[in-house]
C-alpha cells in the first residue's frame, strides 16, 4: 500500500474495512438467499437461525473471555511493574500519546522476537511481549511495537475480528449442514419440473464456495486491521523510524514463536504462518516488507504538520 501519510493510510484502511465487512454480509445474504432457492423456506426458516446462534455463541464468547484465553493458548504470564519498571515506562508513554487505559502486561517466555494484544474493549486490554523481543529491540523499535499493540486496542480490533469470525462461522455452518443435506436428499419434494435447472445449479455452486469466499474475506480484513494499526502506531509516536526498524528486525529473524495455531496466528505483530505456504489470499498479515516500504514512505515526508508528523 503506498501512503502519502498516516492520515489517508488510516482512512484508507478504514473504508476497506468497512466494505469488506459489508462484503462478509452480501456472502451472508447470498448463502441464505441459495438455501431459499434450493430447498424453500420451511428448511431455511430452522437452519439460518440455527447456524447464527451457534457461531454466536462459541465466537462472542471467545470474544468476552479473549484475554484468559489467549493467555492460555500463548502460555503468557502477565507481570507487574516491579517485574520490568522499564518496559512499564514505555508502555505509559504511549498510553498518554494515545489517551487510553493502562493495559495489562505480559510475557512469553520464547526465542521468537514478537507481540500481540487483545481484550475486548481499551478498559480490559492486555498487551504481551516474547522475551526474545524484549532482548534484541532498542527503545524506539520497541516503542513502535508498543504503539501498534495498542493501535489494535484502540481501533477495537478483538471486536471486528469477533464479528468477521460470527459471520464466517455462520456462512460455514449453514453451507456445511445445508450441502450434507443435499446428499441425503433434503429439498426434493422443491426441486419439481417447476424450478430452473440453471438456479439450482448456482444455488449449489454457492453454498459449496461460501465458506472459502468468507475465509477469504475474513483473512482480508485482519489484513486491513493490521495495516490501519501500523498507520495509527505513528499517530501515537509520530515516528514512523522507530516501527519500521521494528518490522526490519522481525524480518531479519527467522525464529517462529512455538504456539503458531492458526487460532491466534492474527493477533501477533508478525505472523507466525508466514513462510509456511499459506497463500497471502488466505494471510492474515500484509507481507512485512510492504509494511515496511509503507513506513518508509512515512518517513520520506518529514517533519511536516500538514502529514501529522
Amino acid at each position: 500500500m503506498a501512503a502519502s501519510n498516516f492520515r489517508s493510510a488510516q482512512g484508507s484502511n478504514k473504508r476497506k474495512t468497512y466494505f469488506l465487512l459489508a462484503a462478509m454480509g452480501v456472502l451472508t445474504w447470498l448463502v441464505a438467499y441459495a438455501a431459499l432457492a434450493y430447498f424453500g423456506g420451511g428448511t431455511t426458516t430452522f437452519v439460518v437461525p440455527l447456524a447464527v446462534g451457534i457461531a454466536l455463541v462459541g465466537v462472542w464468547g471467545s470474544y468476552y473471555g479473549s484475554d484468559k484465553l489467549v493467555l492460555t493458548m500463548t502460555g503468557a504470564q502477565v507481570i507487574q511493574r516491579e517485574n520490568n519498571p522499564e518496559l512499564f515506562n514505555l508502555i505509559e508513554e504511549v498510553v498518554i500519546a494515545s489517551g487510553l487505559p493502562m493495559p495489562k502486561v505480559a510475557i512469553v517466555v520464547d526465542d521468537a522476537p514478537n507481540a500481540f494484544a487483545t481484550g475486548r474493549n481499551p478498559e480490559h486490554a492486555l498487551i504481551a511481549f516474547t522475551t526474545r523481543i524484549l532482548e534484541v529491540m532498542d527503545r524506539d523499535e520497541l516503542q513502535g511495537v508498543i504503539a501498534h499493540e495498542m493501535s489494535h486496542v484502540a481501533n477495537r480490533d478483538t471486536l471486528v475480528s469477533a464479528v468477521a469470525a460470527t459471520t464466517a462461522g455462520a456462512i460455514a455452518i449453514l453451507s456445511d449442514f445445508l450441502t450434507r443435506m443435499m446428499w441425503f436428499g433434503g429439498g426434493r419434494d422443491r426441486r419439481d419440473s417447476n424450478q430452473n435447472p440453471l438456479l439450482l445449479i448456482v444455488s449449489l455452486a454457492i453454498l459449496i464456495l461460501a465458506p472459502i469466499a468468507a475465509m477469504l474475506l475474513r483473512s482480508a480484513i485482519s489484513r486491513r486491521r493490521e495495516s490501519l494499526a501500523d498507520a495509527t502506531a505513528v499517530s501515537f509516536t509520530r515516528n514512523p523510524a522507530g516501527l519500521r526498524r521494528a518490522l526490519e528486525t522481525l524480518a531479519a529473524d527467522s525464529t517462529v514463536v512455538r504456539q503458531r495455531s492458526n487460532a491466534v496466528a492474527h493477533i501477533w505483530i508478525e505472523s507466525p504462518l508466514d513462510g509456511k505456504a499459506v497463500s497471502r489470499l488466505f494471510s492474515t498479515h500484509p507481507p512485512i516488507q510492504e509494511r515496511i516500504e509503507t513506513l518508509r514512505a512515512m518517513e520520506s515526508l518529514g517533519p511536516n504538520p500538514e502529514n501529522g508528523l
